[in-house]
């Protein structure tokens, strides 16, 4: 038993120190669900996802963070650990040298996740227009983004990515937005009638949130004549589906009601003398 002591001694410790850091990783868990629970209730779906956002990325930080100082604390209840560290700390400067350079990417990418959430420039459930792939914001970690393609696709790209590359943000101050719907007819199609027919095609639609709808000629060269048709919506998905809606009809009024207005090609012929 005497033999047997110490070392049962030293397992208690360690055990202790694994419990500690595991309860306290437990503990950061269950005080971010209990505020995000709260904001989720209290406030509405843009000052909930960026807290949502926030409590994540520091969530993972302190874990990150517990995790590194209980190993530290376990190698250090070891007489050779602690030996070997004190020789460590000698060449510490080499060390860190020859790992940050090793760990460059990785931690440019820590570096970045921290930045983006800081400077809010992303949170969750926003949406994005990103390697030219419309989305939403699905996950932040410390490293990568995770966006889900319109497609149910997901696109993970490295944190460095948002701060480096130029990306649109459709819901960066809210999520209302505003989309564009844009046709090719002919000289001849009448313009009063096609916005009367926008009218009734927004009139109670279920996308549509009533703020703004115009419809204007934008250009009219190369014997066409360009429509656009500009809508708003709730959110990027309804906005999505309002214009899908809306170019659909459109053109299936044009096709049954003004045939005459589609776009077609024109050609004078000249007598040869």
């Amino acid at each position: 038993m005497g033999e047997s002591g110490p070392l049962l001694a030293h397992a208690l410790l360690v055990l202790a120190i694994v419990a500690g850091a595991w309860l306290l990783v437990r503990l950061l868990r269950v005080a971010g669900d209990a505020v995000l629970a709260r904001y989720g209730v209290a406030h509405g779906d843009r000052r909930a996802g960026k807290v949502r956002t926030q409590v994540e990325i520091l969530r993972r930080v302190l874990a990150v963070v517990v995790v590194v100082i209980a190993c530290g604390a376990v190698l250090f209840t070891f007489e050779a650990a602690r030996v070997a560290g004190t020789s460590l700390l000698a060449s510490a400067g080499v060390a860190s040298l020859v790992a940050g350079l090793a760990a460059q990417s990785v931690l440019g990418n820590v570096f970045a996740g921290i930045q983006l959430v800081a400077s809010d420039a992303i949170r969750v459930d926003d949406v994005v227009v990103v390697e030219g792939e419309w989305g939403t914001i699905e996950e932040i970690t410390l490293t990568y983004v995770v966006v889900r393609i319109w497609d149910d696709r997901r696109l993970v790209l490295p944190s460095t990515h948002f701060t480096t590359t130029p990306f649109e943000n459709w819901t960066r101050t809210s999520s209302e937005v505003m989309g564009a719907v844009e046709l090719d007819v002919d000289w001849s199609v009448p313009v009063d009638g096609m916005r009367d027919e926008l009218a009734r095609i927004l009139d109670g639609h279920p996308h549509w949130d009533g703020r703004d709808s115009v419809l204007q000629v934008t250009d009219a060269v190369g014997g066409v004549v360009r429509v656009r048709v500009l809508v708003t919506a709730a959110d990027g998905g309804e906005l999505a589906s309002l214009r899908a809606d809306v170019r659909e009809r459109l053109v299936a009024w044009l096709r049954e009601q003004h045939p005459d207005a589609l776009p077609r090609q024109r050609f004078e012929t000249v007598p040869v003398a």
